[in-house]
């Protein structure tokens, strides 16, 4: 369901607003407790629209139209989360995010979560954006709900990490070493070491799932991110392809099962994964 504001049109464009910028001081301290999410977006009555719900749904929502406007928002006060569109008027949106990431790094502060608007036909601009690190990815047309409720989902998830950090500066222990191995070149997945036999749509799912170990994609996002446009594929293509694939690992580690299944959402690759098969 779209929700929209009066005034604001079902493909989210509304009346033009003065040009937005980096907002000024909260009229009470009550509001400055919101967190503040920045939207970087150069088409108005989108941003109108993804300002309204997330001022709805109790955020404070920033504007700004393009990279340069959005670097020195950032560097006057770090957002809780990022709304990025990748075609922006001055830089485009994928540079935008590594100069943000690399001002992080930089500055010791930690990473700040970023959710890519992309247009629905552009299927390599979500691949990108995943594979740079981007913690989830919106298509053109959308529904402002839908990613409020991600946005919501994304701050939950980094508030937990952030709560179950330890308060000493000591540095993070490694990332467990995943049992897969990426072949791009080849198009081969290894699985503990061993070789598996994937046709085309098997790899791509498999592959989009390790890239991102835990992050619960949706049928609808796996069937964008790996299957053609054009095929008349839908939900259950996924569910079979799942069930070859889960047949093809167990065939290697018959105890483990790497992938979740999160009844009436999606799939997500498991993240405590032994390092040898049991």
């Amino acid at each position: 369901m779209h929700i929209r504001p009066s005034g604001v049109s079902p493909t989210l464009h509304g009346p033009r607003r003065p040009r937005a910028g980096p907002r000024a001081g909260l009229p009470s301290a009550a509001m400055s407790t919101k967190l503040r999410i920045l939207v970087v977006e150069d088409e108005s009555g989108i941003a109108d629209t993804l300002q309204y719900v997330l001022k709805s749904d109790g955020f404070e929502a920033v504007w700004c139209e393009t990279a340069e406007a959005a670097l020195a928002s950032f560097a006057a006060e770090p957002p809780a989360l990022v709304v990025l569109d990748v075609g922006l008027p001055d830089l485009n949106g994928f540079e935008l995010f590594k100069r943000l990431q690399d001002r992080m790094r930089r500055g010791g502060a930690p990473e700040v979560p970023v959710v890519f608007l992309t247009a629905r036909s552009d299927e390599i601009d979500r691949v990108v954006g995943l594979e740079l690190g981007a913690d989830d990815y919106i298509a053109k047309p959308f529904s402002p709900r839908e990613l409020v409720a991600r946005v919501r989902t994304i701050l939950r998830r980094s508030q937990r990490g952030a709560a179950a950090a330890p308060a000493t500066a000591s540095p993070p222990p490694a990332a467990p070493a995943l049992p897969f191995a990426i072949d791009a070149e080849r198009m081969l997945i290894r699985y503990y070491g061993r070789p598996l036999e994937l046709s085309r749509y098997e790899y791509g799912l498999l592959r989009v799932l390790v890239q991102r170990p835990g992050r619960v994609f949706t049928r609808d996002e796996l069937l964008s991110l790996v299957w053609d446009e054009s095929s008349d594929s839908f939900d259950r293509t996924v569910d079979a392809h799942v069930k070859t694939l889960r047949a093809k690992l167990r065939a290697i580690a018959p105890e483990v099962d790497p992938i979740r299944t999160l009844r009436g959402t999606g799939y997500a690759l498991a993240e405590d994964l032994p390092a040898a098969p049991v």
